[in-house]
């Protein structure tokens, strides 16, 4: 069973969730280049030394996060896929639940991405995120395939998996562009 956080780790969720919130609320009326953290973390009711403690990645970061939640469950969309699937079906599949490809995205879900693809600096971030797990992706697939990690051919998979969602996301139906994706990788490392 999981522990209950503590009164600590409570607050600091709840104070996440406020910045987290009035970004998003502020960006969506204003628009991202026209909100300052200072006004962020006024609409919160925190410093703004608190907002970059909480997110040091600065406004991007209240919007998409640090990405330590995305290198996670992409490696384990490779561990823990079901015996008799493949490496890229398994991350064709976690991929297709994810941002741009979720198929039943709720109604906040579509403004924060559409606010995401509108907006350079946040597309911009969106990307890094999924670009900075190119060594994690690599290792992971290198494992489960028994191949050196530093096998170029699997550092330059990883690469082109990790670039879909930016690409395929701004297609006029991503999941279409998704699949398509796959299909050439699947071309291209048959036994993966």
């Amino acid at each position: 069973m999981g522990e209950t956080p503590g009164r600590r780790e409570r607050k600091k969720a709840a104070t996440r969730k406020a910045l987290s919130d009035a970004a998003l609320r502020l960006f969506l009326e204003r628009g991202f280049d026209k909100v300052t953290v200072a006004e962020i973390a006024d609409a919160a009711d925190t410093a703004v030394s608190t907002l970059f403690a909480h997110f040091p990645g600065g406004k991007e970061a209240l919007i998409l996060g640090d990405g330590a939640e995305r290198e996670a469950a992409l490696t384990a969309a490779v561990r823990q896929r079901p015996p008799g699937t493949s490496i890229l079906d398994s991350l064709r599949d976690f991929l297709a639940t994810r941002g741009p490809f979720n198929p039943d995205p709720t109604p906040d879900f579509r403004r924060k991405a559409a606010l995401v693809v509108a907006t350079p600096a946040l597309r911009a971030y969106a990307r890094a995120l999924w670009t900075a797990n190119e060594e994690s992706l690599t290792r992971v697939i290198a494992e489960e395939t028994d191949r050196d990690p530093n096998d170029f051919s699997l550092r330059l998979l990883a690469r082109y998996i990790l670039e879909i969602p930016d690409l395929a996301g701004q297609e006029p139906t991503p999941s279409t562009a998704l699949t398509t994706a796959f299909t050439h990788l699947k071309q291209a490392w048959p036994t993966l």
